[in-house]
């Protein structure tokens, strides 16, 4: 398994088990936690696979599935520029994009490609990334832009463009 398969996975289980597993905890008070736990911990290792893997629709629609489980809400999911530098984030951003639609502003752009602001407006002059009629980064670029680069480093390994 790839450092980044590792890496997802663990936070696939961190997150699950936090915003869905502990609160069942607390509901049941009793055993059944420890074998969801279980299942959670060979769950997130196929659900990395999946995100990481070569089916794009079957990624897309996991990605999507996640999202929504685990940040419900009445309004788009509109996560802060960090949460893109997370395996998850970076994930969702390569396979399914902005959930909350198909163009982001620059600063939302950069921080799903883990690049600086700058390096996005240097991007859209190279025609690179495209804009819709607004100005804003389409994110359907964005998505091929991370897809042409398998070992893209990281926005915390010092990812730049």
């Amino acid at each position: 398994m790839t450092d980044d398969r590792r890496a997802l996975a663990e936070d696939l289980r961190r997150l699950v088990g936090g915003r869905v597993l502990d609160p069942l905890d607390i509901l049941f008070e009793g055993n059944e936690g420890e074998r969801l736990r279980e299942r959670l911990a060979d769950k997130s290792h196929e659900w990395a696979d999946v995100l990481l893997g070569e089916d794009d629709r079957a990624a897309a629609y996991l990605a999507i599935r996640l999202v929504s489980v685990l940040y419900p809400g009445d309004g788009p999911f509109d996560p802060p520029a960090e949460w893109w530098g997370t395996p998850l984030g970076r994930a969702v951003a390569r396979r399914a994009g902005h959930p909350a639609g198909p163009a982001v502003p620059v600063s939302v752009a950069a921080a799903m490609l883990g690049i600086t602001r700058q390096g996005v407006h240097d991007l859209l002059r190279r025609r690179k990334l495209d804009r819709d009629a607004e100005g804003r980064v389409l994110t359907a670029s964005i998505q091929a832009r991370l897809s042409s680069r398998p070992d893209q480093p990281s926005p915390a390994r010092g990812g730049h463009e």
